[in-house]
């Protein structure tokens, strides 16, 4: 499980930090398929989704090492549902995002954008059964 979270807390970075060089390079070429003010939604969407991704990451990271100084968490039921959750969330956020800015319409995200919500409430569940798990195990000794 610490593995797992560890995974996937660096990859998400490194995907993000990934895409966003990938935008300061549509920033430095100046590429109207991202600059033009009639993109300006796909320009808020993939920086939101780097955001996300980035901030999601470092969350995972910080989850494998609250496993680490606290294993128990990973037994109880309240905390194995908010260490899936989390992934949820790390996955349907920035992605959701993305695909809001790939295809929209007016100055409306498209339908990718669904996944956000999904991502924030899987987010903000996660978190407090992590908590209510953290809260409930036994303290770890050295």
């Amino acid at each position: 499980m610490i593995r797992r979270h560890f995974l996937l807390g660096w990859a998400t970075l490194a995907v993000a930090a990934l895409f966003g060089l990938a935008i300061e390079a549509m920033h430095g070429l100046k590429l109207g398929y991202y600059l033009d003010l009639d993109n300006a939604t796909r320009r808020h969407m993939w920086t939101l989704a780097h955001a996300h991704g980035s901030l999601l990451g470092l969350v995972h990271v910080g989850v494998a090492a609250t496993l680490r100084a606290l294993p128990a968490i990973a037994d109880a039921a309240a905390g194995r549902w908010g260490l899936r959750l989390l992934i949820v969330a790390a996955l349907a956020m920035p992605l959701g995002f993305f695909l809001g800015g790939v295809w929209f319409y007016g100055g409306d995200p498209g339908v990718g954008i669904l996944l956000v919500p999904l991502g924030g409430a899987a987010l903000v569940v996660g978190l407090v059964l992590l908590l209510w798990g953290a809260w409930r195990s036994p303290a770890a000794g050295p």
